[in-house]
C-alpha cells in the first residue's frame, strides 16, 4: 500500500492505495489562511503538522497501514518557510499567492540571468522575491535564517528528518537552473542567500528518506518505509492523471485555471508568461499556462447573481457562440500570458437585453478565452497538445468544457468520477519510489466521455477571442 499527502491552501488530504492503485481510503483536515495586510496570505507551518497527524490517524482507523511501503508529498508551490539553525520556524509561510513582494520580484527580474538560467519570469509569487522582502523588511529574521524549505518540504522534515527538495517544486523558487536541475549559486547570491541554505534535490519518483520510527509507531506503519521526493501540486496532479509524455496535457477548471503539458525538453519562452518548470519524473519537463480565476470567477459571480453556480450552467443549455457581453476574468490580476498584479476584470458590452443567462455565458466564455491564451502561448514555444484531459470542479460542466474544446479546436477527455488530483499522483510517486517504478505506472484513468468541438462555432470563438485580447489592451489603460 502506498500514501499520498497533498498539503494545499485550505486543507491537507490523503489517499491510501493498493498495489492495483485502486483508493482504499482518504482523509482531509482543513487549514486556516491569516490575511494582516493587503496583498499578504500566511499560514502557520505547525497547522500542517497537526493536519498530517490528523489524516494519518483517520486513514489508520479506516484501514491497517501495517503493508504500507511508501508515502508521496504534493503541495502547494513557491511557500517561503524560513527555519533557524535548530530548524525552528522564524515566521508564518509566506504563500504562493502572497503579493507583498512585486517589487522585488521586478527588481529580480530586470537581472536577465533569472530568466536565463530558470526559464521564467520572476513572479511576486515565487520564493525568491520573498526573501528578498524579507531582507529589507524584516532584516532580523533574514539574518537568522538557516534554512528555506517550500511547504511540502517542512513537511517532509518532520516526517523523515531530511531536509530535501525535489525538481517540480523547486523549479518554481527562482533559484533552480531549470534545464541542469540544479541550484544556481549566482541566483541564489543575487538575493544573499547561499547553497548551504538549501535543501538537498532528489527526482520526484525517488527516495528521498524514511518515516522516522516515533511516527511510524503512532501510525502503525512499518519501520523504513519511504518517503518520495513528490511533487509540487500541478505535476502531481498531472503524475495522477497520466500526463507524463509528451503531447499529454490537461486543462484544469478549479479555483485558478491551468493548462498544462508534458514535455521531453526544457524550451522555455518566459517572455510569454509560460512557466516552464521540472516535471515529477527524471529527464521530464512541463509547460503550464496559469489563470488566476476560473471557477472562482463563475463563483464570484454566481455570488453576486444570488444563484448556486451548478444552476448557472446548468441553465445554459447548447453551446452558443459567443455573445455580444464579454468578460475579462481579471478578478485578482492574470498571470499568462500578461504577467500583470494591477488588471482587474471587467465586463462590457452590456445592455437592456442583458439578463443573468447571458452574463454566466459571458463568465465561461471569458475563461475560455484567457484558456485559449495559455494555449496560444505554449504552442508558441513549440509545445504540441495531442491528448487534452479536464479535470477540476468546472469540468463538471459540459457547455464550459465544450467552450473550450471548440475554442482549442481539440478534443477534451472526460475521465470517469474519481479522485486523479496531487493526492492521488502523489501515492503514485511513493509507489514509483518503494518498487522502483517509472512513469509507465502513470497510467491515464479510464475515458468517461469525449467532449467534440463544435467546428460551426470555432470561427465564432475565434472572433470573440480577438475582441478579448483587444480589450485587454483598453482596459490596461484604464488601471
Amino acid at each position: 500500500m502506498y500514501i499520498g499527502l497533498d498539503l494545499g491552501t485550505s486543507g491537507l488530504k490523503a489517499v491510501l492505495i493498493d498495489d492495483a492503485q485502486a483508493i482504499l481510503a482518504e482523509a482531509t483536515a482543513p487549514l486556516q489562511v491569516a490575511r494582516l495586510a493587503q496583498g499578504w496570505s500566511e499560514q502557520a507551518p505547525s497547522s500542517w503538522l497537526d493536519a498530517a497527524d490528523a489524516v494519518m490517524q483517520s486513514l489508520a482507523a479506516q484501514v491497517s497501514l501495517g503493508a504500507v511501503r511508501g508515502i508521496g508529498l504534493s503541495g502547494h508551490m513557491h511557500g517561503a518557510t524560513l527555519l533557524d539553525s535548530s530548524d525552528e520556524v522564524l515566521r508564518p509561510c509566506i504563500l504562493w499567492n502572497d503579493t507583498r513582494s512585486a517589487v522585488e520580484a521586478a527588481e529580480l527580474d530586470a537581472d536577465p540571468k533569472f530568466r536565463a538560467l530558470t526559464g521564467n519570469i520572476v513572479f511576486a509569487g515565487f520564493t525568491a522575491p520573498k526573501l528578498a522582502w524579507v531582507a529589507k523588511h524584516e532584516p532580523a529574521i533574514f539574518a537568522r535564517v538557516a534554512r528555506v524549505l517550500l511547504p511540502k518540504d517542512y513537511l517532509r522534515l518532520w516526517l523523515t528528518g531530511e531536509a530535501v527538495a525535489e525538481m517540480s517544486d523547486a523549479a518554481g523558487t527562482s533559484w533552480l537552473d531549470v534545464g541542469k536541475r540544479d541550484w544556481s549559486d549566482d541566483l541564489l547570491a543575487a538575493t544573499g542567500m547561499t547553497r548551504a541554505q538549501m535543501p538537498r534535490l532528489v527526482e520526484g519518483s525517488k527516495v528521498s528518506g524514511h518515516i522516522r520510527d516515533a511516527l511510524a509507531s503512532r501510525w502503525g506503519l512499518p519501520k523504513g518505509v519511504v518517503v518520495a521526493g513528490g511533487g509540487g501540486d500541478n505535476a502531481a496532479s498531472a503524475v495522477g492523471v497520466g500526463v507524463v509524455k509528451a503531447g499529454d496535457a490537461f486543462v484544469s477548471l478549479g479555483t485558478s485555471g491551468v493548462l498544462f503539458a508534458a514535455s521531453d525538453a526544457y524550451n522555455p519562452d518566459a517572455a510569454s508568461a509560460v512557466h516552464t518548470f521540472c516535471h515529477a519524473l527524471p529527464d521530464t519537463w512541463h509547460q503550464m499556462g496559469v489563470i488566476l480565476a476560473a471557477a472562482d470567477a463563475l463563483n464570484w459571480f454566481a455570488r453576486v447573481a444570488d444563484k448556486p453556480a451548478a444552476t448557472l450552467t446548468a441553465d445554459l443549455g447548447a453551446l452558443q457562440a459567443p455573445g455580444k457581453p464579454l468578460f475579462l476574468p481579471y478578478l485578482g490580476g492574470e498571470r499568462t500570458p500578461h504577467n500583470d498584479a494591477a488588471i482587474r476584470g471587467a465586463f462590457l458590452h452590456l445592455d437592456h437585453a442583458t439578463d443573468s443567462a447571458a452574463m454566466a455565458r459571458a463568465v465561461l466564455e471569458g475563461v475560455t478565452h484567457a484558456i485559449r491564451d495559455c494555449h496560444d502561448a505554449l504552442t508558441s514555444t513549440g509545445t504540441r497538445i495531442t491528448r487534452l484531459i479536464a479535470v477540476g470542479g468546472g469540468s463538471k460542466s459540459d457547455y464550459w468544457v465544450q467552450a473550450i474544446a471548440t475554442s482549442l479546436d481539440l478534443p477534451i477527455a472526460l475521465p470517469v468520477a474519481g479522485d486523479f488530483g496531487g493526492a492521488f499522483g502523489a501515492a503514485r510517486l511513493g509507489l514509483m519510489a518503494a518498487t522502483g517504478a517509472g512513469a509507465e505506472v502513470a497510467t491515464a484513468p479510464k475515458i468517461a466521455r469525449m467532449i467534440e468541438p463544435d467546428t460551426k462555432l470555432t470561427a465564432a470563438f475565434s472572433q470573440a477571442h480577438a475582441r478579448y485580447r483587444a480589450s485587454y489592451t483598453a482596459l490596461k489603460g484604464l488601471s
